[in-house]
């Protein structure tokens, strides 16, 4: 009876801690990503420097308040706005002004942090299990991307049905991104067209005066500031945005990539080795991991 209970106590021992290491493994990975920051520095800083140094250059040379109009305004951001939801839509300017606000505020997850995040849960899963990453999924709901694709492994769907299905959400996820930039990239070709639009309007109001000398010069400054406000607009605001929202497609890509290879790669129980050569083959060279050669030795010891 007693080798009985030893062997009882052996097995229970050995059937309850096993998880709980796993889960320790695994909960390391949960926070081991890492968001670089919320505003994007970068962005506001480049917008705010272009308009310091307009701003420099007109009270420099004269007021301010000369290059007011609220009339070249209302033509160059109307007009903009105007032109632009006839060459889409409603929602798609909506949803593009709204991915403009966002890269502003945006938080970007590292693809190397990634990276290695994902060779974690691979190891936690291949220790004990994909069941087992039932316990790290309160820890990964700041990603709700990653979030998803672990549950769809604990859920137990076959691998090829979890890559289609993240990998339909990747590509409808880039092609919103991609339309949001195709509409400040056609907003920032439509104001310049606007301010000169504005400025012709202004040229025919001034030649109708020509009889009044001292009013030619007022009138051609206001003229011009149609084509000032457009250009500004344009290239200083709309361009740069489009630009950071392309970028940031291409960021949110890779990084639901790097999920996308590691999920299926969990789902179909393959070694972590692989894996990180999966994930780098994707990562640039200046972002891959060497987790086997350089971090595992010391996480085991």
């Amino acid at each position: 009876m007693a080798i009985s209970s030893d062997s009882a106590a052996s097995r229970t021992k050995a059937a309850q801690p096993q998880p709980a290491a796993p889960a320790a493994a695994a909960a390391a990975p949960g926070r081991g990503v890492r968001l670089r920051g919320g505003l994007d520095v970068a962005t506001l800083v480049g917008l705010a420097a272009a308009g310091a140094v307009i701003l420099l250059a007109i009270t420099t040379g004269g007021s301010a308040r000369a290059f007011l109009d609220p009339p070249s305004l209302l033509i160059v951001l109307g007009g903009t706005l105007a032109v632009t939801t006839a060459s889409f839509s409603l929602g798609d300017v909506a949803v593009a002004w709204r991915s403009a606000a966002a890269v502003l505020v945006h938080q970007t997850l590292d693809p190397k942090g990634v990276a290695r995040q994902v060779i974690l849960l691979a190891e936690a899963a291949r220790r004990a299990g994909p069941e087992t990453l039932r316990n790290v999924l309160p820890e990964l709901r700041g990603e709700p991307f990653l979030h998803r694709s672990v549950t769809l492994i604990t859920e137990g769907h076959p691998p090829d049905t979890i890559e289609q299905m993240l990998t339909g959400e990747v590509e409808a996820t880039a092609g919103a991104l991609g339309k949001s930039a195709g509409v400040l990239r056609r907003a920032s070709e439509v104001a310049p067209a606007m301010g000169l639009i504005g400025t012709l309007v202004g040229l025919v109001q001034m030649l109708g005066s020509l009889s009044d000398p001292s009013a030619i010069g007022p009138a051609m400054a206001l003229a011009l500031l149609t084509t000032f406000y457009g250009a500004v607009l344009g290239n200083v605001v709309l361009s740069p945005l489009a630009a950071k929202v392309e970028r940031s497609a291409e960021e949110d890509a890779l990084v639901k990539t790097l999920f996308t290879i590691g999920a299926v790669s969990i789902a179909r129980q393959e070694n972590p080795r692989r894996l990180e050569m999966l994930l780098n083959a994707v990562l640039p060279p200046g972002k891959r991991i060497q987790y086997f050669d350089r971090e595992a030795p010391r996480v085991g010891a």
